[in-house]
């Protein structure tokens, strides 16, 4: 098995995005237990993973249509439905909320899944392998991530007490991934 090999589906470009899938998982499941420390680890990790991929498929020329699509699905897990389940979690852990609060969050992170999901769609039916553009249009799921995070810290540290609270930040953020901001490509 060549690892660079071009048609190899484990090639190591493909291999590192399978290792970001694994930190997803794994982050899921480290959030399920309310340890969210490590999830947070193996999260940047996941980000971490993410970057590399992409530069070691472009080094060795080793793009294609499957290393895409297995990106994009990467970047759906780690990216959109993690840090979802994430916030969703510590809020019923950090923030005294009520069954509505918890609906109505509940709810607003399905529409948030659903938006970082329409985005990665769009993105792949604009994209050709191995090119990059100058800019994103919308913000990307990794640095919608990001922003989830912060949502996460202010939760975990009391300033966000309200659960409707999160839920706005998280429908703006959610806006922002199919809006029409123009984003750096770094």
């Amino acid at each position: 098995m060549d690892l660079f090999e071009k048609e190899n589906r484990f090639n190591i470009a493909n291999l590192i995005t399978f290792g970001n899938i694994a930190c997803g998982v794994a982050a899921m499941y480290l959030i399920q237990q309310n340890n969210f420390f490590i999830a947070i680890i193996f999260a940047w990790i996941a980000g971490a993973l993410d970057i590399a991929d992409g530069k070691v498929a472009r080094k060795f020329g080793l793009s294609t249509e499957f290393g895409i699509q297995l990106d994009s699905f990467a970047d759906f897990l780690s990216f959109v439905v993690m840090p979802a389940f994430l916030l969703f979690y510590a809020v019923r852990h950090y923030a005294m909320i009520s069954g509505l609060e918890e609906l109505v969050l509940g709810i607003v992170f399905i529409w948030y899944i659903i938006s970082g999901l329409r985005r990665l769609v769009e993105f792949n039916l604009k994209v050709d392998a191995g090119e990059v553009a100058k800019y994103f249009e919308g913000v990307p799921t990794p640095l919608g991530a990001i922003l989830l995070w912060f949502v996460y810290l202010l939760t975990a540290y009391g300033v966000l007490a309200s659960g409707y609270t999160v839920a706005l930040l998280v429908l703006v953020i959610a806006w922002s991934l199919n809006s029409k901001l123009k984003i750096p490509h770094p």
